[in-house]
């Protein structure tokens, strides 16, 4: 985290001049510290430009779920066990070879046959599929799911896609690093070195039109120091005091933290007391939201509702029924009542049971995770008000993530929602996810069960209706406000800095089009809304030349 305020250095920022006005320095890869030649786009430690090479059936706004038609320019549901993907038309990989729907069965296959390689879990849905060719209706991908299962489109529209004749012969894709990529994307790999690389715009793109920014540089040295001074157009980063390191080193320097998900206490409902619904009803109403938010992310990010959904960007979605947005206010009164029907009562400053036993547990989190601890530290402050002891254990990552799958935890730091409001109520409540203590769980990490809200789920993958589907929305919603598997408090944010001296028409709070961020498919978004400072009145000058 950047340590640096406006009141004791002055840093500033100045464009790098050996960069042209066409180019963007992007923090968007890390060297760690040497950076591999690896453009595979299913291996975990592959460049993130592979994103910007390889392009999806369907691109999803993370912010809200809404989805935009691009290597198919459109779908249909026959039924809710059948998707019918028309494939784009006209589109070709940037080797000149023409893109067709048969690339993209032969990536499907492909990830079936090496399971590895599928990451979004879309053969967890699929039956079969079948290329038709509709003459002047286009070439189209007909995918029977595995049964009445309608959301999955959602999830298998997010594959990205690989061209058959580069890959076909391939003899292990599984652990290729594919060093010279081929894509439909808008940006072909240029230089390569440890250091940093380079991207160029793709000439023969189907959306060329679209792409202002012509090159792209993505060193490998993207600390926040590197960021703040060396005049990055774009870098994903949380930054403490922003408006005085970001903002204050150049007057082009801009930021937008949108929601990204609701930070969340994960109770572990197989154990107790956590099963009663009454102590985590306690807990919710013990919590000044405002506050811990206030603390966890220095007021940029704020107090999140009980639905798991992120406001406003999700508003339309929101049961109207729940009051004050499903936002739980601190109410001590209230917390205290409902901790005594769970059998908790206040004696010598302490929240005890009937045999004198103090309320205890630990918080677990991840080492490293600074806005997460400053939250868990206000949560044990607020609770022991209340005569609740709680302890924090703070494991590395990849220990916190293995003890929360293994549910190795009393109760744990985490998140809800997202932009795709089924998958992320499906994760969060099916049991289809549940898992035992010491079995590994792959979502539904606090081990929630109920049969009437796996109906609701069954329901909601049998309907192709939206009014249905919004009715079931709503309960879904009311199912997480009332049952609290999980106890919501703040938004975490979306941590997008950019710079507007070179280019226009970022994504921010006016115009929510997509995330900041720079990795995954929704930068493809921002790249085909970016402008070229000048650009029109360029133009403009040109055609008037011309005339």
């Amino acid at each position: 985290m950047l340590a640096l305020t406006a009141c004791s250095i002055k840093i500033t920022s100045q464009p790098d001049p050996s960069i042209p006005k066409d180019t963007m320095l992007l923090a968007a890869d890390k060297g760690t510290p040497m950076m591999e030649k690896n453009f595979n786009p299913y291996l975990s430690n592959k460049r993130v430009a592979a994103s910007y090479i390889y392009e999806p059936l369907l691109v999803t706004n993370a912010l809200d779920g809404k989805q935009t038609p691009w290597l198919a320019s459109g779908y249909t549901l026959p039924n809710a066990s059948t998707i019918d993907y028309t494939i784009r038309s006209g589109v070709k990989w940037s080797d000149g070879q023409p893109f067709t729907a048969s690339d993209v069965k032969f990536t499907f296959d492909l990830l079936k046959k090496y399971p590895t390689l599928d990451i979004k879990g879309a053969w967890q849905h699929i039956d079969s599929m079948q290329v038709e060719d509709r003459g002047a209706s286009g070439q189209h991908l007909v995918v029977k799911l595995k049964g009445a299962d309608a959301p999955a489109q959602s999830i298998i529209s997010l594959t990205l896609i690989v061209p058959e004749h580069l890959w076909k012969d391939q003899p292990n894709p599984d652990t290729w690093r594919n060093p010279d990529p081929v894509g439909t994307g808008p940006y072909t790999l240029g230089n390569f070195a440890a250091q940093q690389y380079t991207m160029n715009k793709n000439q023969d793109y189907w959306q060329a039109d679209k792409i202002q920014v012509n090159h792209l540089v993505l060193p490998a040295s993207t600390s926040q120091l590197d960021v703040v001074t060396k005049g990055f157009d774009w870098a994903y980063a949380y930054m403490s005091n922003v408006q005085g390191t970001w903002e204050a080193a150049n007057p082009g320097n801009k930021y937008w933290f949108p929601p990204g998900g609701v930070i969340s206490l994960v109770p572990n409902l197989s154990k107790a007391p956590f099963s009663d619904l009454k102590v985590r009803q306690g807990i919710s109403l013990a919590l000044d939201r405002d506050k811990i938010a206030g603390v966890a992310t220095e007021n940029y990010m704020q107090a999140a509702g009980q639905t798991g959904l992120l406001l406003p960007n999700q508003q339309d979605q929101l049961d109207p029924s729940i009051a004050d947005q499903g936002i739980v206010k601190q109410n001590t009164k209230a917390a205290l009542e409902a901790f005594a029907q769970a059998g908790y009562t206040q004696q010598d400053g302490k929240l005890v049971n009937a045999a004198g036993k103090q309320l205890s547990f630990a918080i677990t989190t991840a080492n490293g995770y600074t806005d997460w601890l400053r939250a868990v530290q206000e949560v044990r402050k607020q609770l022991a008000a209340l005569g609740i002891q709680v302890d924090i254990k703070q494991p590395q990552p990849a220990g916190y993530q293995q003890a929360i799958q293994n549910g190795d935890f009393e109760v744990a730091m985490g998140g809800m929602g997202g932009g795709d409001l089924f998958q992320a109520f499906n994760n969060l409540l099916s049991s289809e996810f549940y898992a035992p203590v010491g079995k590994q769980a792959a979502a539904n990490f606090q081990r929630f069960k109920d049969p009437a809200v796996d109906v609701l789920l069954d329901d909601y993958k049998k309907t192709t209706d939206p009014k249905q589907q919004t009715q079931l929305n709503y309960k879904l919603q009311q199912a997480v406000y009332t049952q609290l598997p999980v106890i919501g408090m703040y938004y975490g944010g979306l941590w997008g800095l950019y710079n507007t001296s070179k280019f226009t028409g970022w994504p921010d709070a006016n115009n929510p089009y997509a995330p900041p961020q720079t990795y995954d498919s929704t930068p493809l978004l921002v790249f085909t809304h970016l402008k070229l400072v000048g650009a029109d009145a360029q133009a403009g000058n040109a055609a008037a030349k011309e005339g």
